[in-house]
């Protein structure tokens, strides 16, 4: 398998309004339309606790992490903040997903 030249870490964190009675309920609604949208992209993907991993083409990676925003908005959120983690050599490649937590799966 072809090493990937980047990889980005990526946490949305909407704000919901104080008229919505289960906010908590809603941003995991929120954020699972956002982690349903990274794995429809085909990329490889590690969800995590606090943060979903994605591996690929580095304007790949940017147009995921902008869209990734776009939905909490649309899907109602006030606005969102994003942490996000980036690893991106062109020439040489990054370590894969697998290469860094497999071994700490399974």
């Amino acid at each position: 398998m072809e090493q990937p030249k980047a990889s980005i870490a990526i946490q949305v964190l909407p704000k919901i309004g104080a008229a919505v009675k289960q906010p908590g309920d809603e941003v995991i609604r929120i954020v699972d339309k956002v982690i349903a949208y990274i794995k429809g992209t085909g990329l490889t993907t590690f969800v995590g606790p606090f943060e979903t991993t994605v591996e690929g083409d580095f304007d790949k990676l940017m147009e995921i992490a902008k869209e990734c925003q776009l939905i909490c908005i649309r899907e109602g959120a006030e606005s969102v903040s994003a942490y996000i983690k980036t690893a991106y050599n062109p020439t040489a490649g990054v370590w894969s997903i697998d290469k860094k937590v497999t071994k700490h799966h399974g």
